[in-house]
């Protein structure tokens, strides 16, 4: 049977001051009154029964998942007492999902993209789905057609073909500069790498035991008692003693067999305010105002974000990000704003927990 996992754990602290500790930036509601978490539940409508959607995320939202998901089964939702990564994340809801299902084959996604169009996102995963179990060994991950030279993404270098759109990994590449994302764009032979992946459980199981394998068994440990370990709260302590990596560099980039399956579609990344900016229409002086009310005057390229009634005004800036929450506000200049996360440290210093 055919499952989804939709990753949902972070804590998307470049989205301060909304995105906090307790209610992170896939459960914010800024995109015509649905959360990230919603859209991502929307686009596998079609492709995957309620009953096998499933959403790994902090133990700590999982009442929050509850209700914006309330057609997913509770119990297909599962709760980490911390955040070891997504080797570990992915390798207990396999773990966990075998369990249920020995012949299973997963896709797995995250709660921080917008993909459109819908119609193209589906032919991808099905095509993905088909390529996992007409190769069961082989793990399968989601390329995306490029559309520029991106530095802030990883890419995957596609070799042979082997179906429809479908091609063996040559090589997984980390970020590169501007001037090698050019020659990948060139190429033609590149794709962003999406983060998404399709596989059967076994497969991505066997993997995990192989490049993994004290996470591997730890990990099925945890899922055979895994009702057990949580009511006698052992979960957090075992949690904690895994080794934390991520899929891509833990699995990924060691696997035996590795096929990306190209998703020709608009794929977004919403890492930073900018990037959540860009889904939306800006004014005649490329403004973007995500707010009930927000004046920006004798200023260009600005981001205002806020979901209050408070009015926010600006004079004569440019190129600045305005976050505004009950609590805090965040002014920052677009170029820092990779730097937000950054602010953590400073934050806890001078103030302990009280904004996070």
């Amino acid at each position: 049977m055919r499952h989804a996992v939709i990753m949902a754990g972070g804590a998307g602290t470049r989205l301060w001051p909304l995105s906090r500790t307790a209610r992170p930036k896939q459960l914010l509601r800024l995109f015509d009154g649905k959360s990230l978490l919603q859209l991502s539940r929307e686009r596998l409508q079609g492709l995957f029964e309620p009953q096998n959607i499933w959403v790994i995320t902090s133990a700590h939202y999982i009442d929050q998942v509850a209700r914006e998901l309330p057609d997913v089964p509770r119990d297909n939702l599962i709760g980490e007492p911390m955040g070891r990564d997504t080797a570990n994340a992915i390798g207990l809801a396999a773990s966990l999902l075998a369990r249920r299902d020995a012949d299973a084959t997963m896709a797995v996604f995250t709660a921080d993209h917008i993909i459109s169009p819908q119609d193209r996102f589906a032919e991808a995963i099905r095509a993905g789905l088909d390529a996992a179990e007409g190769s069961p060994e082989s793990l399968i991950t989601f390329g995306i057609t490029p559309a520029s030279p991106h530095t802030g993404y990883g890419y995957v270098q596609r070799g042979e073909e082997v179906g429809a759109k479908t091609y063996r990994v040559a090589e997984f590449k980390e970020k590169p500069t501007r001037e090698v994302a050019e020659t990948y764009l060139r190429s033609g032979e590149y794709y962003w790498n999406s983060g998404m992946f399709a596989w059967r459980a076994s497969a991505i199981l066997s993997e995990l035991e192989r490049l993994l394998p004290e996470n591997a068994a730890s990990l099925a440990d945890l899922a055979a008692r895994w009702e057990d370990l949580a009511r006698s709260g052992e979960v957090a302590d075992r949690f904690q003693r895994l080794h934390k990596i991520s899929i891509d560099y833990g699995v990924m980039e060691k696997a035996a067999s590795v096929l990306v399956v190209e998703m020709n579609c608009d794929w977004k990344d919403l890492g930073s305010w900018t990037a959540i900016a860009g889904t939306r229409a800006c004014d005649e002086s490329g403004n973007v105002t995500i707010a009930p009310k927000a004046i920006s005057v004798e200023g260009r390229g600005n981001v205002i974000v806020s979901e209050s009634d408070h009015l926010i005004v600006t004079l004569g800036l440019d190129d600045v990000v305005v976050v505004h929450s009950g609590d805090a506000t965040l002014v920052c200049r677009k170029d820092h704003e990779e730097r937000i996360k950054q602010l953590a440290d400073v934050r806890r210093a001078q103030f302990g927990d009280r904004f996070e």
